[in-house]
């Protein structure tokens, strides 16, 4: 695999980066290459323009937004890139229980789709991420399918343990 980051991870302020760490460590760990740094739809709106509108010149294959409170930046990116943007709701300082991001992410208006996941599931974001690239790159299908073969194995380790230790 070629060493031009393929995920673009930006966020709206560096308080995002402890959630947004689990979506760059799953693609480390699959060996995707990914590129991170704050974009500010509210504060520093050209850089967001600019990174969106230019993402697909720069080799970026998908771009995973995460951000808190009214939470504009996965759907602004959205409307700049023909790119596929999956938004991360972040449970920041000043969010109402995260709903707030939640929803703003959800609720994109038609032809603007934003995949959203779980507040503060960056790492589903990786995640997904990586699945997209997979359609391209064959090393990647074979890490996620190695990754769910370990999930599976560890559920029924889980389920052995508790049928032969019972429920207490």
């Amino acid at each position: 695999m070629n060493k031009q980051p393929l995920v673009g991870i930006i966020m709206g302020s560096q308080s995002d980066l402890p959630v947004m760490r689990d979506a760059a460590e799953f693609l480390e760990s699959a060996n995707i290459p990914f590129e991170v740094t704050i974009v500010s739809a509210h504060r520093t709106p050209e850089r967001m323009i600019d990174y969106a509108s230019s993402a697909r010149s720069r080799g970026l294959k998908v771009i995973i937004a995460g951000a808190g409170g009214a939470a504009h930046l996965p759907g602004m990116v959205a409307s700049l890139t023909t790119l596929p943007v999956i938004g991360v709701p972040v449970k920041s300082h000043n969010s109402i229980d995260g709903w707030d991001s939640v929803l703003s992410i959800l609720q994109m208006p038609g032809g603007i789709p934003v995949a959203t996941v779980a507040l503060n599931g960056s790492k589903n974001a990786g995640v997904l991420a990586a699945s997209i690239i997979s359609t391209f790159e064959n090393d990647v299908v074979e890490y996620l399918a190695d990754y769910k073969e370990k999930l599976k194995a560890k559920v029924m380790l889980s389920v052995k343990d508790v049928e032969t230790k019972g429920w207490k």
